[in-house]
């Protein structure tokens, strides 16, 4: 079974003006369409086809270039779109809200060291807040379309937020300024499935 690009829960326009319209839909029809189609012909055939995305990220040969960028791709931006909402921003509440606290000190110190991560990382990349069995948090941050579902990229856990700071994903609308960006990315968190992730993975 292939590999298919996910439907948006919102339209293109949801988001602004945090984030805009035409970014929404060139992010999503050519270049997470792009890692998807991609991702396709690179385990055409292989062993990995019929595998699930996290079986293959998990186990991952970080030497195929291929996978590792496409599948990164693929899965990043899956999660991307989840974790925002046109009703987003706010703050977490309940049990998500008290590991906050627990790992970070408070939302406020973990909103400083999250946008750091996004700020610092030097190219393309990714922010993510991970969770590890047990319910301890971490933040870290990854090149290219490298996750933490992979062997060796200093980053550990299963993802519950993921932020694209690749250029395509905001340069349209805030040009060099990253941190912009990642300030008006607070304003459409899904702390709801943020939560539900956090639960599930906990």
């Amino acid at each position: 079974m292939a590999f298919e690009l996910p439907k948006l829960p919102y339209a293109y326009d949801a988001l602004e003006p945090h984030i805009d319209a035409r970014t929404m839909e060139i992010h999503h029809t050519k270049h997470h369409n792009g890692y998807t189609t991609k991702l396709n012909g690179a385990i055409a055939g292989s062993d990995l086809e019929g595998k699930s995305i996290e079986d293959i990220l998990g186990n991952l040969d970080m030497s195929n270039g291929a996978v590792r960028n496409n599948g990164g791709g693929f899965y990043n931006h899956c999660l991307f779109w989840e974790v925002m909402s046109p009703d987003g921003g706010g703050t977490p509440s309940g049990d998500l809200a008290a590991a906050i606290d627990a790992e970070f000190g408070s939302f406020d110190a973990f909103k400083e060291q999250f946008s750091a991560a996004a700020g610092t990382r030097f190219g393309s990349g990714w922010a993510w807040l991970c969770v590890h069995k047990g319910g301890k948090l971490e933040v870290c941050s990854t090149p290219n379309q490298d996750n933490p579902l992979m062997p060796d990229t200093g980053c550990s856990g299963q993802p519950i937020l993921g932020l694209d700071v690749w250029e395509h994903a905001y340069y349209l609308n805030y040009q060099n300024r990253r941190p912009d960006y990642v300030a008006a990315f607070f304003d459409v968190i899904n702390w709801d499935k943020v939560a539900e992730l956090f639960a599930a993975n906990k």
